[in-house]
């Protein structure tokens, strides 16, 4: 069963998601924690993973990131992972204070972005009992390198000291494409064609409440944003890591090299597929199986 909540991060915004209780549950249960990743709302495909995990026996809390989807907060699209991690974390505690959770079973789920903040979250708060981080971003600065030409990059830099020195002159912040629309030569903060096809594709139908844009100071804070720094703290957290080996956004060389990092116990499971293959198919037929697994192993 699925209900609408809400809850009141530590600097007073509201977050609004979904609680679903686990098939069978009576009293307090197993719980996991998810929110989505860049500028994603929780209709992309969170909710086929909460209902798997569900069926499986577990509770799941949902919810949009701050400045995004059903969730307060301004300006929107602005996407602070560190601000995203604190409001993890408040998840957790405000979970804590549910008839329906069980304290000493919580885990935390990203994907992606949220991904990373994972990896962060579950080395710094030991309130978490187990972490599932699929397709995530572990290091910022290297993965833009990646998907930015140099001489681009360098321009985008430029852009950032701008927009810097509009907002101290009281200007608000600028703003820039997720996923460019109309020609793959626009300038946006993820520039992959899978990008483009996953965000403008029949998510949208689902999606509603998405909108092609964050502020450009979202995309700096991308850049200096290295959660990966985090991953050999989390032991003895149990941990699982999903690879998608064809991963051109979250590039999957770099998510095995920093896998290798992380103390046990852990996981890894990689799949022959792309970075969003991972939420729907058959990369989710693969993955969402063995993460329920993994879940229930160190939950139940």
């Amino acid at each position: 069963m699925r209900e609408d909540i809400e809850f009141t991060a530590e600097d007073g915004v509201t977050l609004r998601g979904w609680h679903y209780s686990p098939d069978g549950g009576d009293g307090p249960a197993p719980l996991v924690v998810m929110a989505h990743g860049f500028s994603a709302t929780k209709e992309m495909y969170l909710d086929d993973f909460a209902e798997h995990f569900a069926a499986g026996g577990l509770g799941v809390l949902v919810y949009d990131n701050r400045n995004l989807g059903a969730s307060d907060g301004t300006p929107r699209g602005e996407l602070d992972p560190w601000q995203q991690i604190r409001d993890y974390r408040t998840a957790i505690t405000w979970a804590l204070t549910q008839p329906w959770t069980d304290p000493a079973r919580i885990g935390v789920w990203g994907s992606s972005y949220s991904g990373g903040h994972v990896l962060v979250v579950a080395a710094l708060d030991r309130r978490v009992a187990c972490v599932v981080s699929q397709v995530p971003l572990v290091s910022g600065l290297a993965n833009a390198r990646r998907l930015i030409r140099a001489d681009a990059f360098a321009g985008l830099r430029q852009m950032f000291d701008g927009d810097r020195a509009a907002r101290y002159a009281g200007q608000d912040p600028a703003m820039i494409q997720v996923v460019w629309e109309k020609e793959p030569d626009e300038p946006c903060a993820l520039p992959t064609t899978d990008s483009h096809d996953f965000f403008l594709g029949p998510i949208l139908e689902r999606a509603t409440t998405w909108r092609n844009e964050v502020t450009l100071r979202s995309v700096e804070m991308f850049t200096e944003y290295e959660p990966g720094a985090y991953i050999g703290q989390i032991a003895p957290t149990p941990l699982m890591v999903v690879v998608a080996a064809q991963d051109h956004l979250t590039v999957a060389d770099l998510t095995l090299e920093y896998f290798e990092r992380a103390r046990h116990p852990k996981e890894l499971v990689v799949l022959p597929a792309g970075h969003f293959d991972a939420y729907v198919g058959d990369g989710f037929a693969r993955s969402a199986p063995a993460q329920l697994r993994f879940l229930q192993q160190h939950l139940t």
